[in-house]
């Protein structure tokens, strides 16, 4: 027998892929002088905000950006960056935002394996991409941001202005988007845990859904203000570059992380939500008590990477702010689990508290399953707060998968979940909480570093004769990479000499921190044991 609800058809009327682009158009429609944009003195409303992406993607299509074509940006958290994640989609290219604190030789992979169109960059950023662009093979139409907030003396990478770029075109000639919902708008590098960086693929559906899911996890209602202290080049800024258009909301811009610019911001604009990694937070309540402001209002802070110390949620409540603790990867568009607070665990005390907001919680309404499952039968451990396995993830907000990379991809959905590498345990009451890391990565004031790529740049120092790297616990910038090294007979080195010789060859923040000389610990194969190292990096 036919069922009869197929015969409903699937048609433009009843069928549109989903796409954050309109999140924009909408509130430049029903809300067009609200404030969208405040940048320093700057105000901009969502008619200008929309004009002004529509603007950019007319003149890069004019350009010759095409579907599928790579638009790579180094820039602050500025205006320019929330135009760039409208205009490029529109066009049906594909925007890659780079993190503004890679060293060369990485920006140079990054240009050359996204194939980059257009490269627009501020001019803070100019020496480094002229170093990357030495090394690399690609050939980008190159943009330059002179931001009237940057107070240095950068030069311009090209003479091509994003002013006149945007002046090339008008808003009526930008394209309509009419793609699918499962094509590329984004392309964001995570450092992996060994080689080159992995391209990280997201589509038009995942950064809707995802969207969305932030504005009803973060509660944001009607009209929030945002201030951005977390790098929009961060999974395109966890997609709150799309949420805040959702509720027509304000963005706040900041290109500098600082106590006084953050109090001033959150007192004069009255902020409700903000995002960052433990240094944030550690950043605001150390300030020095002339620097802090009374907050307006109650403020929503969302934290990830490591879970914040029971000192700093203290801190934090104290000061106004209420601290909400999120999980998430690259690859799942940043976070998709949250630590949903239960009302009689307020009635706990503050250790108590402090245990309940150390775990990272549950899925977003926008994921559709979280478990912890053990990565070689592939089942689901027990609900005992002791079994450890993998925490894996499945749904529409998990990544497309890696560019060019299909064993890496395959590896990271066998079984059809995506493999975080995180170990940890569900608890009886489904939250999930991490006990360890990936073996390979720390993460420092919300950056992944590579120990495997710390670890090989303290090996070619001419006394190292081996070398261990793991993550140790830090109340500021939530880990750090702490360097377990062995000599060689008859060499010495100083731990400063160390760091500094790993600042010249890795972005500085990769450089450990920590160095401690001693015989590394092994296996009778000759395996170091790191899990012996991160309980002395913890004691120590």
């Amino acid at each position: 027998m036919q069922n009869p609800y197929d015969d409903l058809p699937k048609t433009p009327a009843n069928y549109q892929p989903l796409t954050p682009i309109g999140f924009l158009s909408r509130s430049a429609m029903v809300f067009p002088e609200r404030v969208a944009v405040i940048h320093g003195p700057l105000r901009r409303t969502y008619a200008e905000f929309w004009d002004r992406s529509r603007r950019l993607a007319a003149a890069l299509v004019r350009r010759g950006v095409r579907r599928a074509d790579t638009v790579s940006v180094l820039l602050a958290n500025t205006p320019e960056m929330l135009e760039a994640h409208y205009g490029v989609p529109l066009t049906g290219g594909v925007l890659n935002t780079l993190n503004t604190r890679l060293d060369a030789d990485i920006l140079a992979f990054t240009l050359d394996h996204a194939e980059t169109k257009v490269l627009i960059v501020d001019r803070e950023y100019t020496r480094v991409m002229r170093e990357a662009l030495a090394k690399a093979k690609a050939k980008p139409l190159l943009v330059t941001v002179s931001d009237p907030e940057y107070k240095g003396d950068g030069e311009a990478i090209s003479d091509l202005d994003y002013e006149a770029l945007l002046s090339e075109a008008e808003p009526d000639e930008a394209p309509v988007w009419a793609g699918d919902e499962w094509d590329a708008i984004s392309l964001n590098y995570t450092s992996g845990t060994t080689g080159d960086p992995k391209g990280v693929v997201y589509h038009h559906r995942g950064a809707h859904l995802l969207a969305v899911g932030n504005v009803v996890t973060g509660n944001m209602g009607k009209h929030p203000v945002y201030l951005w202290t977390l790098p929009m080049f961060h999974c395109n800024g966890w997609c709150f570059t799309w949420s805040v258009s959702v509720t027509a909301g304000t963005h706040v811009c900041l290109r500098q992380v600082r106590a006084p610019a953050m109090y001033d911001a959150i007192a004069e604009h009255k902020v409700t939500h903000l995002c960052g990694a433990p240094i944030v937070m550690a950043t605001l309540i150390n300030a020095p008590d002339h620097e802090k402001k009374p907050l307006p209002h109650q403020v929503a802070f969302f934290t990830a990477a490591a879970p914040p110390p029971e000192a700093v949620l203290a801190g934090m409540k104290e000061a106004g702010f209420e601290v909400t603790h999120l999980y998430g990867l690259t690859e799942t568009y940043g976070p998709a689990v949250v630590n949903d607070w239960q009302e009689d665990w307020s009635e706990l005390d503050l250790p108590g508290q402090a245990k309940r907001k150390a775990r990272q919680g549950v899925r977003y309404a926008a994921l559709e399953d979280f478990r912890v499952i053990d990565p070689d039968t592939m089942e689901f451990v027990p609900d005992d707060g002791e079994t450890i396995g993998e925490l894996m993830f499945r749904g529409n907000v998990v990544m497309k998968g890696y560019l060019k990379n299909p064993k890496a991809t395959e590896a990271a959905f066998r079984g059809g979940w995506f493999h975080s590498g995180d170990l940890g345990v569900r608890h009886p009451d489904k939250y999930v909480q991490i006990k360890d890391r990936s073996k390979d990565i720390i993460i420092s004031g919300g950056e992944n570093i590579s120990s495997i790529e710390v670890e090989d740049a303290l090996y070619k120092h001419p006394s190292v004769a081996a070398v261990a790297v793991v993550a140790k616990p830090d109340e500021k910038w939530g880990e750090t990479p702490c360097a377990f090294v062995e000599l060689k007979p008859g060499r010495s080195a100083t731990e400063e000499e160390l760091i500094g010789w790993c600042q010249e060859r890795l972005a500085r923040f990769k450089a450990p921190k920590t160095v401690i000389f001693e015989e590394l610990p092994k296996t009778s194969t000759g395996k170091v044991q790191k899990f012996v190292l991160r309980e002395r990096a913890r004691e120590g």
